[in-house]
């Protein structure tokens, strides 16, 4: 722990099964000098054993080396661990994750890109990703299903990887939405229906006067152009917030959040939908105003209910979620957990 590396040493040369030893949650001395910064130490404890098994041993957790160095933020340690030994890069801790996932679950830091740079180069894959490659291996999925007994890692792995590509086909279909929706309202904006005056007009006793470049509903019908006006800024601004949100790179692995964006998009299509009404009414002749006033009222009716039936259904939908999810961790509480030898804020 204090890095006196020439007594380490000196101990390892007359008892090296000293160095096999585990203390607390399973903890080799690796484990150690990993959680107490001491590289010096773990180089020369590397060089002396010269033992994959002794590299790659496991913690109580499932945690090697490389997860603690990872966890702790440790560059160093990991470069010597992918350049110098043979650790195993993709191995699975308790939890089903390899070290890239443990990289992804804990708190953001400068060093992030360093230590994600140095484990792809080094063949490192998320767990998700390892799924996917052994679903592409026939021999393994053979043996998986003749045993009919997968291992529990597998089905971990399967199951967040089906969560992460329900996630992310949620979330380009949202941007593809959002982008056209916007550019539909930016175009409506610009070329209002009916069109803009092509000249300048001072007017005249019985007709009003004009300006190229206006728009002529507003000058004929006043009403109609406020509502159009309105119904468009709101499909605009959420389709903008919508595209705003998914480029931030907020969180949006939650599905509470991903809700929220299809309620956002929701919202658009309906305003949307109103802009297009109001704009149907305007080039409607008099003569035919009543029987398409009739119909689009029915229609918006319709599409409204069936919103309305939508939202209440997703509504009801997380609401069940949250509380199974609240009665969990209520359930979780009542059990105290063991003592965890990691900093609290990293996730496993």
């Amino acid at each position: 722990m204090k890095g006196q590396v020439h007594v380490l040493n000196e101990l390892v040369r007359v008892r090296p099964q000293a160095a096999r030893v585990t203390v607390s949650w399973g903890e080799t001395i690796l484990h150690l000098c990993v959680k107490y910064g001491q590289l010096e130490s773990f180089k020369a404890l590397v060089e002396v054993m010269s033992n994959q098994e002794f590299v790659n041993a496991k913690d109580d957790y499932g945690m090697t080396v490389l997860h603690l160095a990872v966890a702790y933020k440790q560059i160093e340690t990991i470069k010597f661990l992918l350049t110098s030994t043979s650790v195993e890069v993709n191995g699975l801790n308790a939890n089903g994750l390899t070290a890239l996932d443990v990289l992804a679950r804990s708190r953001r830091g400068l060093k992030d890109f360093d230590i994600a740079e140095s484990l792809r180069d080094a063949g490192a894959l998320r767990a998700a990703e390892i799924l996917h490659w052994r679903i592409e291996t026939p021999p393994l999925i053979a043996q998986n299903v003749a045993t009919n007994q997968p291992d529990r890692e597998y089905q971990w792995v399967q199951k967040t990887y089906k969560k992460e590509d329900w996630l992310t086909r949620k979330r380009d279909s949202l941007m593809v939405v959002a982008s056209l929706m916007a550019t539909m309202s930016f175009q409506a904006g610009l070329t209002p229906p009916g069109g803009l005056w092509q000249d300048d007009f001072t007017g005249t006793a019985t007709e009003r006067s004009h300006e190229a470049g206006h728009s002529i509903i507003a000058d004929t019908n006043q009403s109609y152009y406020t509502q159009y006006l309105a119904a468009n800024t709101v499909s605009f601004m959420a389709s903008m917030s919508i595209i705003l949100l998914l480029v931030t790179g907020l969180p949006f692995q939650r599905r509470f959040f991903m809700w929220i964006l299809t309620v956002i998009v929701w919202i658009a299509i309906t305003s949307m939908a109103i802009t297009y009404r109001i704009s149907l009414l305007f080039i409607t002749p008099k003569s035919q105003e009543l029987d398409v006033t009739q119909v689009l009222d029915y229609a918006l009716r319709a599409w409204l209910a069936v919103m309305s039936f939508l939202l209440l259904a997703h509504t009801i939908r997380l609401t069940l979620n949250i509380f199974k999810k609240v009665e969990y961790v209520l359930g979780k509480k009542e059990r105290p957990p063991p003592p965890l030898p990691y900093p609290n804020n990293i996730d496993f």
